[in-house]
């Protein structure tokens, strides 16, 4: 499975870089997030839980709980953050996190991949229900609300 997300956002790299990165925000700035538990910490390196929801609909109540474990890797130098999932049904997937300047702003770049481990899911699956319905949605959720707080807090 491959899936990529972009957009623009009106500040610099590094500005969205500190925001994006700092993963215990998030639930404050990005509403369809519950939580992100910290297991491991430090200025470069994290394993979280994060856990958010997959809306159905514009009805509050239609909405998926969804879960994973990943490693964030903080890449100061190439600015880029990268996540690694351990556990759930994307256990394996890469997801590169990449900020180009662009004019006055930034373009916000997620690339995710999956080769998944779970032989009976196979790409029939994989493709439509985890990249599309899930992956894909809520990576443009991430990215929209994201924008929304970057631009408000612009610096």
């Amino acid at each position: 499975m491959h899936s990529e997300n972009f957009i623009f956002m009106g500040s610099s790299p590094e500005h969205i870089f500190n925001i994006a990165s700092d993963l215990s925000k998030w639930p404050d700035i990005l509403p369809h997030y519950r939580r992100v538990t910290y297991i491991e910490k430090s200025d470069s390196k994290n394993v979280v839980v994060m856990a958010a929801w997959r809306m159905i609909s514009t009805y509050p109540w239609a909405k998926i709980p969804i879960q994973w474990t990943s490693e964030q890797v903080i890449d100061r130098q190439k600015t880029e953050i990268r996540f690694h999932h351990l556990k759930s049904f994307t256990k394996g997937m890469r997801v590169v996190w990449t900020f180009a300047p662009h004019g006055k702003g930034t373009n916000v770049r997620i690339v995710h991949d999956l080769d998944s481990q779970i032989p009976w899911l196979g790409k029939t699956v994989v493709e439509p229900v985890v990249g599309e319905f899930f992956v894909h949605f809520v990576a443009n959720q991430t990215l929209k609300h994201l924008k929304a707080y970057v631009e408000k807090h612009h610096a």
